[in-house]
C-alpha cells in the first residue's frame, strides 16, 4: 500500500492530526489514512514510522544541573548576604561569615531539589502510554510496542487495555472507556462507531478513544488518527511545557523586601562611612570596620533559615490533616488563597453513585444515604417516611428489576463499601438492600437464563430470568426514551394501566433538572422462556418507572464551603460533567444562592478580556476542557486572585501547574496530576483543602511574627550604635557582642515563633491581596517604634552604667543583657499580632517558647559570668541590683507595647492590630 502525502499533509508537521475525525464516517477516515479494516502491511507501517516518528511524547530540553543550581543564588537578598559574608570575613568574623554562607547554601540546595516539577509531570504523562498494543498487520492480529504505532494502524481493544493512541473507532461492542483523566466524568463513556456533531465536546465524542484512557468493558477496534505529541495527551503535554511556574506571593514579597532592604542598607552604610571619615575624623580603615560591623549586625542572616523551618513545620501540620506539600512555599501561598477552583467528582462529591429518587406509577419516593453504603431511609415527596416493608408494589418490582438486570457486585472492605462493575449498577444493589431485599437471594431465586448486554447503539440492557411462579420474566433497563419506546402499558398498584409517554417524559425531565442521571425500567412476563433472548422478544413491555441517580456531595464539603464563605474565599466548580448535574450539586453545596453556570462552549465564545469580566460572577463551569480550565485560572489571576486549583486527571495538569497552588487527589489522581501539583490530598476531600488553607494562614502569621520580631530587634541594635557614632559617644557594643546576640537569639527565640498555634479568628479574616507588601503599614510602624524603644533602653542602661561607675566592659555587658531581655519581652508581645498578649495563655507561652527561654537565660548567664566567655566577648559580671533594673526595663517595654497595641485597636488604625 502506498502513501503519497497530499498538499495538506505535506504542510502538516509529522505526527499531527486533523481534529474533526469524530464527525466523519468510518469509510472517510479509512480513506484519508489510506488504510483498511485489515490494517497496514508491515513495510508500509515501517515507512510511516520513519515519517511520523515514534508514538512518544517529546522530551523537553532540560537545563544543565549546574546552571539550575547557580540560578538559586539569583536573588537580591542572597547577593547582599554573600556580600555581608565577605565583609565579615575581611573583618575576621569567620563564625558569622560561615553561618551566612551555610544558610545561603542550604537554601540553594533545597531549591535545587524542589525544581524539575514540570519535567516530572511530563514524565508521568508519558508513562500512561501502553507499552504494548494489539494491532492488525497484513490482516493478522499481532502485538507491537506502542511506540511503533503509526497513523493508519488498526488497534484492537479489550477490557483492561490502556488506549495506546488516539483512535477513530470502526467497531464497538459493549465498549465502555473510562475517560476521567481527560474529561472528569465519573462514569465510563459508552462508545459506538457512528459519527457525532462537529462541535461535540471531548466527552461527547462517542466514536473516539483517546490515548491514556482505560477500557473498562467490551471490545472494539479503531484506526490510529494521532500519535505522540499530536494526541490529546500530547496537546496537554505541550501546554505544560509552555506554562511558566509562578513565583509564590511569599517569594515575591521576600524578593521585593530584599531589594529594598539591600539598597537602603547600602545607602545608609555609605552615608555613615562618609560621616565617620569627614565629620568624626575616623581613619578610612577604622570607619570601614565600623560600617562593615554594622552591616553584619543589621543583616538578618538567620531569617531565611527560620522562614524555611516555619514552612517545614506547616508541612508537618498539613500532613497530619491529609495534605502533603510537595513544594515548601506552597504552604504560605495557601494562606493567601482567595479562590478555590475545585473539580466536582471525588472532591466535592463522593464519586459514588446512589439512587436518590424513584418514580413509579403516581408515587415519587426519595431515598436517603450517601454513596454505596446500603443505609438510608425512604420518604415520599411530601416528606412522609415510608418503612421498607410498606413500599408500593410498583417500587418493589422496580427494585427487583434493578437488582436482577445487573452485572455488578457490592462488597464491604475495610469499613468501606465498594463496587465491582458499573457504578450505577452498584447503586441499584445498594437500593435493593435499603428495600430489605437481598440481591444474592433474588439472583438465586430468579436465575438468569440469557441476556442482551448494554450497547451504545441500542442503549439498553435486557436479562431473562426464571419466574418463581413458572415461565420467565424479562427485565430491561436503559435510557428512558429508549425503554419507553418499547412499552405499551405501565405497572400500577392494582395491575396494569394505559401508558402515557408524554407525562413520563415531563417527570423524567424534572429529575434531570435536579442534576440526576435517569434510567428507565420495564418488564415482560413470558409463559415460557425462549430458546435464546434476541431483540425480537424485547417489545410490548410493561413500564415500571424510572430511577434518578446522583453522585452525592460529601457532607464535610458542605461545612467546608461554608467556612470558605466566612473566610471570604470564593469556591468555583470546574467540571467535565453536564451543566444541570453540576448546577444541582452546586446548589446542594450552597456554593452560591443562585449558582451561575457557564459551559465550555460559552467560554470559547468569550475573549480573554470578556472572560476576566464574567469569571468572577460565574460559580460553575461545566463541560470544560484543559484549555478552558487554563483560561479560567489565568483570568482569575489577572484579576489579582491567588488561585488554588484541584484536579485528578491528566486534563487537569496544565491548570494545576498554572495555579498558584495546584492540589492533586492522592487516591484517585493520576501521577501526572500529582507531579504538576504543589499539594496532594491523601483523602481526596475538599475539607482537607480548607484545613490546609487554615494552616497556610497560620504559617504566614508566624512568618510575619518572625519578621516583626527580627527586623526591629536587629534594627534597634544597629540604630543604637549609629546614634552613639553620630553623638560622638563610645560604642555601646563590640561587633563580637552583636554577633553573639544575633546567633543566640535567632536560633532560640526566633525559631520558637515558628511553632506558634493559630490565633483566634484566623479563618474570619479576608485573604490578603496578592500584591500586599511583606511589611504592612502596621509592621513598618511597629519596626520603627520598637527600634526607637530599644535605642532608648540601650543608651539609657549604658548611661546608667556610667553613672554607677562601672567599667566599659561591665557597661557593654549590661547593654547586651538589656537587648536580650528586651527581645524576650518583645517576643511575648509579638506572639499575638491580632490581639492582646496580657492573658494567662499569653504569659504561659508554648513549650517551644519556654524551652527557648530557658536556653537563652542559661546562655546569657554564661556570657556574663563564665570566665571563658568573658575572654572571648570582653564581658564582665553584672551586679544583682543592676540585673533587676534590666528586668524592670523589660517589663516597662512590654507594658508600653501592649498599651500601643490596645490604642491602635481602639483607633482602628491598622488591620493587624484590630484583633
Amino acid at each position: 500500500m502506498s502513501l503519497t502525502p497530499t498538499p495538506a499533509d505535506a504542510r502538516r508537521p509529522a505526527g499531527t492530526t486533523r481534529q474533526d475525525w469524530h464527525h466523519r464516517p468510518v469509510h472517510e477516515v479509512l480513506d484519508a489514512h489510506r488504510t483498511s479494516p485489515d490494517g497496514l502491511d508491515v513495510p508500509e507501517a515501517q515507512r510511516r514510522l520513519q515519517q511520523h516518528g515514534p508514538n512518544r511524547l517529546p522530551e523537553p530540553p532540560r537545563p544543565h544541573p549546574l546552571r539550575r543550581f547557580l540560578a538559586q543564588f539569583h536573588n537580591t537578598l542572597i547577593y547582599f548576604l554573600l556580600t555581608a559574608a565577605v565583609a565579615a570575613a575581611i573583618m575576621g568574623h569567620w563564625i558569622d561569615a560561615t553561618v551566612i554562607v551555610a544558610v545561603v547554601t542550604v537554601n540553594a540546595i533545597v531549591g535545587f531539589l524542589q525544581e524539575g516539577k514540570a519535567e516530572q509531570a511530563l514524565a508521568a504523562i508519558r508513562s500512561l502510554i501502553s507499552p504494548q498494543a494489539q494491532v492488525l498487520r497484513d490482516g493478522r492480529r499481532t502485538a507491537v510496542p506502542a511506540h511503533e504505532l503509526v497513523p493508519g494502524d488498526v488497534v484492537l481493544l479489550e477490557a483492561g487495555d490502556r488506549v495506546p493512541a488516539d483512535l477513530r473507532l470502526i467497531k464497538a461492542r459493549n465498549l465502555l472507556i473510562d475517560e476521567a483523566l481527560l474529561t472528569g466524568e465519573s462514569v465510563a463513556a459508552g462508545k459506538a462507531e457512528h459519527p457525532v456533531a462537529p462541535d461535540a465536546a471531548l466527552g461527547d465524542r462517542r466514536c473516539m478513544a483517546y490515548s491514556g484512557s482505560l477500557v473498562t468493558a467490551g471490545q472494539g477496534a479503531g484506526v490510529v488518527v494521532a500519535t505522540g505529541g499530536a494526541t490529546e495527551i500530547g496537546r496537554i503535554s505541550a501546554m505544560l511545557r509552555h506554562i511558566d511556574t509562578l513565583t509564590t506571593p511569599l517569594l515575591q514579597q521576600v524578593n521585593r523586601f530584599g531589594a529594598r532592604f539591600t539598597w537602603l542598607s547600602i545607602g545608609a552604610a555609605a552615608l555613615l562611612y562618609l560621616y565617620a571619615v569627614l565629620v568624626r575624623d575616623y581613619g578610612w580603615l577604622d570607619a570601614l570596620m565600623v560600617v562593615v560591623s554594622l552591616a553584619v549586625g543589621v543583616v538578618p542572616e538567620g531569617l531565611p533559615a527560620v522562614i524555611s523551618i516555619t514552612l517545614a513545620i506547616g508541612v508537618q501540620r498539613m500532613a497530619a490533616r491529609n495534605a502533603v506539600i510537595r513544594r515548601l512555599p506552597a504552604v504560605e501561598t495557601l494562606g493567601a488563597t482567595s479562590v478555590i477552583c475545585s473539580d466536582k467528582t471525588g472532591t466535592l462529591t463522593r464519586n459514588e453513585m446512589m439512587v436518590r429518587r424513584l418514580l413509579v406509577d403516581d408515587h415519587e419516593l426519595e431515598i436517603g444515604g450517601a454513596g454505596y453504603a446500603p443505609v438510608g431511609g425512604w420518604t415520599r415527596a411530601s416528606g412522609e417516611p415510608v418503612p421498607p416493608g410498606a413500599l408500593p408494589a410498583t417500587a418493589r418490582e422496580l427494585v427487583r428489576a434493578g437488582a436482577l438486570c445487573n452485572d455488578a457486585m457490592l462488597r464491604e472492605a475495610g469499613g468501606q463499601w465498594q463496587v465491582d462493575g458499573d457504578p450505577m449498577e452498584g447503586a441499584l444493589l445498594a437500593l435493593a438492600i435499603k428495600a430489605e431485599e437481598e440481591p444474592g437471594a433474588l439472583r438465586g431465586e430468579a436465575g438468569r437464563l440469557d441476556e442482551i448486554p448494554f450497547d451504545a447503539q441500542h442503549r439498553y440492557m435486557a436479562t431473562l430470568h426464571r419466574h418463581p411462579d413458572g415461565g420467565a420474566v424479562l427485565y430491561v433497563k436503559g435510557a428512558p426514551e429508549t425503554v419507553m419506546s418499547m412499552c405499551s402499558v405501565q405497572l400500577c398498584d392494582h395491575g396494569e394501566t394505559a401508558f402515557d409517554p408524554g407525562a413520563w417524559s415531563a417527570r423524567i425531565e424534572g429529575c434531570a433538572a435536579h442534576g440526576e442521571r435517569v434510567l428507565g425500567f420495564a418488564m415482560k412476563r413470558l409463559a415460557e422462556a425462549p430458546a435464546a433472548l434476541d431483540f425480537d422478544v424485547v417489545h410490548g413491555l410493561t413500564w415500571l418507572g424510572a430511577a434518578g441517580f446522583i453522585d452525592p456531595p460529601r457532607e464535610e464539603a458542605v461545612a467546608a464551603v461554608a467556612e470558605c464563605r466566612s473566610a471570604r474565599i470564593d469556591v468555583k466548580m470546574i467540571t467535565g460533567d453536564h451543566a444541570q448535574t453540576a448546577a444541582a450539586i452546586a446548589r446542594q453545596l450552597q456554593l452560591a444562592p443562585d449558582p451561575t453556570v457557564r459551559t465550555g462552549a460559552q467560554v470559547d465564545a468569550l475573549s480573554d478580556e470578556e472572560l476576566r469580566d464574567v469569571v468572577r460572577e460565574t460559580t460553575v463551569f461545566a463541560r470544560t476542557s484543559p484549555e478552558h480550565k487554563l483560561r479560567i485560572v489565568r483570568a482569575l489571576q489577572a484579576q489579582g486572585h491567588v488561585v488554588a486549583m484541584t484536579g485528578d486527571g491528566v486534563n487537569d495538569a496544565p491548570a494545576l501547574k498554572q495555579a498558584d497552588v495546584g492540589v492533586a487527589m492522592g487516591r484517585k489522581g493520576t501521577e501526572a496530576a500529582k507531579e504538576a501539583a504543589e499539594m496532594v490530598l491523601l483523602d481526596d476531600n475538599f475539607r482537607s483543602i480548607v484545613d490546609a488553607v487554615h494552616e497556610g494562614r497560620v504559617v504566614f502569621d508566624n512568618i510575619r511574627k518572625v519578621i516583626a520580631w527580627t527586623v526591629p530587634t536587629n534594627g534597634g541594635e544597629v540604630l543604637a550604635i549609629i546614634v552613639a557614632l553620630l553623638l560622638g559617644l563610645t560604642l555601646p557594643m563590640t561587633p563580637a557582642q552583636i554577633l553573639w546576640i544575633n546567633l543566640i537569639l535567632t536560633v532560640t527565640l526566633g525559631l520558637a515563633l515558628a511553632f506558634e498555634p493559630a490565633e483566634p479568628g484566623v479563618m474570619a479574616r479576608a485573604p490578603r491581596p496578592r500584591d500586599a507588601a511583606l511589611l504592612s503599614p502596621f509592621m513598618v510602624w511597629r519596626c520603627i517604634f520598637v527600634a526607637v524603644l530599644f535605642v532608648i533602653g540601650v543608651l539609657g542602661i549604658f548611661g546608667y552604667a556610667g553613672w554607677r561607675g562601672h567599667s566599659l566592659e561591665q557597661a557593654r555587658t549590661m547593654v547586651v543583657n538589656t537587648l536580650v531581655v528586651f527581645e524576650i519581652f518583645y517576643l511575648f508581645n509579638v506572639r499575638y499580632l491580632h490581639g492582646g498578649s496580657l492573658t494567662w495563655q499569653g504569659v504561659l507561652g508554648t513549650p517551644a517558647v519556654l524551652i527557648a527561654l530557658v536556653v537563652v537565660v542559661v546562655a546569657q548567664l554564661a556570657f556574663t559570668y563564665a570566665p571563658t566567655m568573658q575572654r572571648w566577648f570582653a564581658s564582665a559580671p553584672v551586679p544583682f541590683v543592676d540585673g533587676l533594673v534590666i528586668i524592670a526595663a523589660g517589663v516597662a517595654l512590654m507594658l508600653v507595647l501592649e498599651a500601643e497595641k490596645a490604642l491602635l485597636r481602639r483607633c482602628r488604625l491598622f488591620d493587624e492590630a484590630r484583633g
